[in-house]
């Protein structure tokens, strides 16, 4: 899973409809619509250049020579793009740590070894350009997945590659076929459709996602200065602006929140993360029915997905309603048998009300099915602390 942040809830698309505007018009609102006299001190915080966060140090790029080298050496001129995806792979299996706001550069991520997968595709497309390949990218659309973070609720996206060879006069193509590229390859993922993106909507969903951290870590002056970023480098990428929405409504600027917000859904209509929070806007702004009319609309849309209840649960959680987060993360558990995050919510929260048997079991169970080797190792070495209590 990338880490594409929106802070938030995401919401259901609704029967109300607008017309869009023309793309070129729009370009010029994000312009205008802008806010830098709430943020003076953004200009303090430098954001990088697209140059900075796809350019590749030399130690990477003496890696892509070693890795595109063909076997056969009469072919040296044809890279190989599956040698070259396996080692980038085997580059990264080999002590990464996976972290939520690792939002790094290309050459950072060689080096640090920690990422999100935002930044790892990101490694991924550069690293295929400078060896003469063709790279895109892929937006996968799953249904909402939330996580709780600074006691906030972030929606969490999914994005992937596909790299192919590029066609040149004199150059010898030794795999004709495509190959995707995914750094959370789950089966369920083929089940939904992608969609292909630009680099510079690549490049808006890392100014979005630095700009999110920035404000999770209430540094408000820097999260505009990434999210402002952000919405120049594509006029058109609407979650930079449902995130400046927040942005403007914790500051308590909540005429420019609501202009924020709308102007997400003019650029689409299908944000449900800005509908959730024009929704909460309304409510805060006496506009109560209007609101709560939305959120009963976005609550009926979700009962059919797991990662709604899990996400209640992780708001009981937080309370310490340890019963209340139980009978939520049961209704997920219900949907899906298999999701280790309802799974370790369970084993936490029996855990919390003392039943240490069940909590042990969730706990298996959270580790049998966990997606990858980090949260595998995290759930197991809670069990066995939980298992010297037995």
């Amino acid at each position: 899973m990338n880490r594409i942040l929106n802070l938030f809830l995401s919401a259901c698309v609704l029967s109300a409809c607008s017309q869009t505007p023309d793309p070129s018009e729009l370009t010029h609102l994000s312009s205008t619509a802008l806010a830098d006299d709430l943020f003076p001190s953004y200009k303090l915080f430098k954001t990088e250049t697209a140059e900075d966060v796809f350019s590749l140090s030399d130690e990477a790029r003496v890696f892509v020579h070693r890795s595109i080298k063909p076997e056969n050496g009469s072919l040296a001129d044809a890279p190989d793009i599956s040698k070259l995806v396996k080692r980038i792979f085997d580059h990264t299996e080999m002590g990464l740590n996976y972290r939520n706001s690792a939002n790094f550069t290309a050459s950072e991520t060689f080096a640090n070894k920690t990422a999100n997968c935002l930044s790892l595709s990101i490694m991924t497309y550069a690293m295929a350009e400078y060896a003469g390949l063709d790279a895109a990218f892929y937006v996968v659309d799953i249904p909402e997945y939330w996580v709780r973070r600074a006691g906030f609720d972030v929606l969490n996206g999914h994005i992937n590659l596909k790299i192919s060879p590029r066609e040149l006069p004199g150059t010898v193509i030794v795999f004709n076929e495509a190959i995707d590229v995914d750094f959370d390859p789950q089966d369920i993922r083929n089940q939904f459709p992608r969609k292909r993106i630009s680099k510079q909507r690549a490049l808006a969903m890392f100014y979005t996602n630095k700009g999110a951290d920035a404000f999770l870590e209430n540094s408000y002056s820097k999260a505009y200065a990434f999210l402002r970023q952000a919405s120049l480098t594509d006029p058109l990428y609407s979650s930079a602006w449902t995130n400046l929405g927040v942005l403007f409504r914790i500051n308590g600027f909540n005429q420019e929140a609501e202009r924020a917000y709308r102007h997400a859904l003019a650029l689409d209509d299908n944000n449900w993360t800005a509908w959730e929070n024009l929704a909460h806007l309304m409510k805060m702004t006496d506009r109560q029915e209007e609101g709560e009319s939305i959120l009963a609309r976005l609550e009926r849309s979700r009962l059919d997905n797991p990662f709604y209840h899990l996400i209640l649960g992780e708001r009981a959680f937080e309370k310490r309603e340890y019963a209340q987060a139980i009978r939520h993360y049961r209704d997920g558990w219900r949907l899906d048998r298999k999701k280790p995050q309802i799974l370790f919510g369970l084993g936490k929260s029996y855990y919390a009300e003392g039943d240490i048997n069940k909590a042990a079991h969730y706990l298996e169970l959270a580790a049998r099915y966990a997606h990858n080797k980090d949260d595998e190792s995290r759930y197991q070495n809670k069990l066995s602390l939980l298992q010297t209590s037995l």
